[in-house]
């Protein structure tokens, strides 16, 4: 493994690269703006994500080349790819290794369009590994041993649900119920209940700012922006963590039947395992206040939040880069 090699988590909602020695490098909202004219990138992450719902359509359009975890646009992925490498390299021609991380159920077509895109970008050998096991490795489980952990990684397109043992997943589940599900329930909700329109922006700002998924979690207010539903006019108004929290109460609890039917298919070793160690939440959606107490309150077994848990995909493919035998155990590859 070279110093340039790169270990990349592509997720729905932010794009995480880590270069073997630098550590993490780049992280920047999935979001790329595509010249109308030429077709070509215009901007990626922060600078595209402010052209969402503002540009000129005729002109720029602002896309997510990511959907539920898997690849939407496959040329733009590549095309990002392609400037993540230019990025690390520097303009030299070093063609780097590359560790990605992919949702739990991802089918053989998909991982296969994850290898294309990489090798179309430039890179030397590419390794696919799941993102329950990259964030299990990333929060510093010993993912080797023959214990079973649970790690819930909670991203912007989907949840993965995985027990783990002895380098693989015993159990799991991939499901569409993430970030970006809330965000859309956030945004139909203030509609029909203020009679507001606002952005999926908006309502990441809400839920991160007020958002919780547990009852006993302190309230807090915020004023919003939006446009009248009736009159077309922008219109300020107060939203609270109550509203947020009827808002998310279904999605939580379908989450939480999804947990707890991979919990009933995990043998019982296994079992007595997890309610010793605990389940351990990662991913964005596992910082919305209270959702590991909302957890604990339905199956009884404790949860913790990783640290720094929207780096876990990405610190694991890192530590991956370092680590040739558990790549080997852990990953899948094409020559």
């Amino acid at each position: 493994m070279g110093k340039n090699d790169l270990g990349i988590d592509l997720g729905t909602a932010n794009f995480i690269v880590y270069q073997k020695g630098k550590g993490i490098v780049l992280y920047q909202p999935s979001v790329v703006a595509i010249s109308k004219k030429t077709g070509k990138i215009v901007a990626i992450g922060d600078e595209a994500k402010e052209m969402l719902g503002k540009t000129p359509e005729d002109i720029i359009t602002a896309v997510r080349p990511m959907k539920d975890g898997v690849i939407a646009d496959y040329t733009i992925i590549s095309e990002v790819l392609q400037i993540f490498i230019k990025k690390v390299t520097k303009g030299f021609l070093f063609k780097p290794n590359m560790v990605i991380g992919i949702p739990a159920k991802t089918t053989t077509v998909e991982k296969r369009a994850v290898f294309d895109a990489a090798l179309n970008a430039g890179a030397k050998k590419v390794y696919v590994v799941s993102e329950p096991l990259a964030a299990a490795i990333g929060s510093g489980i010993d993912v080797t041993k023959p214990r079973g952990n649970m790690i819930i990684d909670i991203g912007g397109g989907t949840t993965d649900i995985a027990v783990i043992s002895l380098g693989g997943i015993v159990v799991g589940d991939s499901i569409k119920l993430a970030g970006d599900a809330m965000n859309d329930i956030i945004v139909k909700s203030i509609r029909k209940l203020f009679g507001l329109i606002i952005g999926e922006s908006t309502a990441e700002e809400i839920k991160m700012k007020v958002g919780k998924a547990h009852s006993d979690i302190e309230d807090i207010e915020m004023e919003i922006k939006g446009r009248d539903a009736v009159t077309g006019l922008p219109r300020i108004d107060v939203i609270n963590s109550q509203h947020i929290y009827e808002m998310l109460k279904p999605l939580i609890e379908n989450l939480v039947s999804k947990i707890k039917i991979v919990l009933e298919k995990t043998p019982p070793e296994l079992s007595a395992d997890i309610m010793e160690q605990g389940i351990t939440l990662t991913g964005g959606g596992s910082l919305l206040r209270g959702i590991d107490k909302a957890i604990y309150d339905e199956i009884g077994v404790p949860c913790k939040i990783a640290d720094d848990p929207m780096t876990c995909v990405a610190r694991g493919t890192g530590i991956l880069l370092d680590d040739e035998e558990l790549l080997e155990q852990v990953a899948a590859t094409y020559e």
